[in-house]
């Protein structure tokens, strides 16, 4: 694929470089200091109890919201955008569960457990993981509320709306499916709470390439594209003649059915 030019800055002695990353270090160390009372305001948000019952589908049977948390008091759900009869599950949900498998381990030293939610059901859930090769604990919510109630998924009186409720708001969003985080605790008494949930933007910190893009010259080289995540792909597709469309729009995923037509029609 080709790769943009850029105009790199002014390039000075050891110690005009020093004094600069000096300066920036002051800034830097001023981010950290924001983000960590941020992350206390985000720990002192007021809990709401979870009243329903939700019912998921495993992999060993049926699991109740209690049962996600795998013995631990606190619980992340991702949800993953795989609706019910997708051909695959999108890719840049994909890319943030890239990395979760090797942050279990360490999460769940520390109380707690990690669990991916979507609304497909379970074999669509179990075919996709595979071919992925993710090793973390994928549930199915389909016939349940659980997407509808945490906005992650489109109501039937949704379908064919100009907006929908998605980020505590009425935006447009070009899917059925939507992606997001939410944070649960379970007392000492079963009761269960939850106690945050975040959205589009909100989900960036949990995706460890764009952190490491961030660092890089060329930062995350997303500028120009309509769509920011339009180069990524899943990651057993960068071979395939991986090229970027810079006027392209996030498209949902086909259904199976329809990728099976296509595939026969190319055939």
């Amino acid at each position: 694929m080709a790769t943009r030019a850029m105009e790199h800055p002014k390039v000075v002695s050891p110690a005009e470089w020093l004094a600069a990353r000096k300066e920036l270090l002051k800034k830097e160390k001023e981010f950290s200091r924001l983000r960590d009372q941020l992350s206390k305001q985000r720990r002192d948000l007021p809990w709401e109890k979870v009243e329903k019952v939700y019912v998921f589908d495993g992999p060993k049977g049926k699991e109740t919201l209690a049962d996600l948390f795998g013995g631990r008091s606190q619980l992340i759900v991702y949800h993953f955008m795989l609706g019910p009869g997708w051909a695959e599950g999108c890719p840049s949900c994909s890319f943030i569960s890239d990395h979760i498998d090797g942050s279990v381990v360490h999460l769940a030293a520390r109380d707690v457990r990690l669990a991916v939610v979507s609304r497909a059901p379970l074999a669509e859930i179990e075919a996709f993981k595979k071919r992925m090769g993710w090793r973390f604990h994928w549930v199915s919510s389909h016939g349940s509320d659980f997407n509808y109630d945490y906005q992650v998924s489109m109501k039937k009186e949704e379908l064919g709306k100009g907006e929908v409720y998605y980020n505590y708001g009425m935006q447009q969003f070009p899917s059925e499916e939507r992606p997001g985080t939410s944070v649960f605790y379970k007392g000492s008494a079963g009761n269960i709470f939850h106690t945050y949930s975040s959205y589009a933007r909100g989900l960036d910190i949990l995706i460890g390439a764009y952190n490491w893009l961030d660092i890089t010259p060329k930062g995350r080289d997303e500028e120009g594209l309509k769509h920011t995540m339009a180069w990524v792909r899943h990651h057993d597709k960068y071979d395939e003649g991986y090229k970027i469309d810079s006027k392209a729009e996030y498209v949902q995923p086909a259904k199976a059915s329809d990728a099976a037509s296509s595939c026969c029609e190319h055939h």
